[in-house]
């Protein structure tokens, strides 16, 4: 088994698209032509989105996050922690915690995105 994708439920998939493109240097893998449905190259597991209104017409109860009770985070590896954060900042993302070195060693942010997800923006660990 392998692990494939991850789908976060938005409003509007085409705007994340563009955000994480801008904020996180990813590239466009694919975006359906109905706009409902889209991924970005992000390696070999793919960081997709699909609209609220899509899971709700397939008879999925998809809410929006709620950035006062996370209940996952997406994480992304960096060199530059700070230089990220600041990248990601200035595309529109709010940052909620300042990047920090942990006791083990590894230097750790959070910002929230276009939709409100947690995103965990990280040096590896170990590094």
């Amino acid at each position: 088994m392998q692990f494939s994708h991850t789908i976060c439920y938005v409003e509007n998939v085409r705007e994340t698209l563009m955000f994480y493109c801008s904020a996180f240097g990813f590239e466009q893998k694919f975006l359906h032509e109905s706009g409902e449905y889209g991924e970005l190259d992000t390696g070999s597991t793919a960081l997709a989105f699909s609209s609220l209104r899509l899971m709700r017409q397939i008879g999925k109860n998809a809410s929006s996050p709620d950035s006062a009770k996370p209940t996952f985070e997406i994480a992304f590896t960096v060199e530059n922690v700070q230089k990220a954060m600041q990248t990601a900042n200035e595309a529109g993302a709010r940052i909620i915690q300042e990047a920090q070195e942990m006791p083990w060693g590894q230097t750790i942010g959070y910002v929230l995105d276009n939709n409100g997800f947690m995103i965990e923006i990280c040096t590896p660990v170990g590094a």
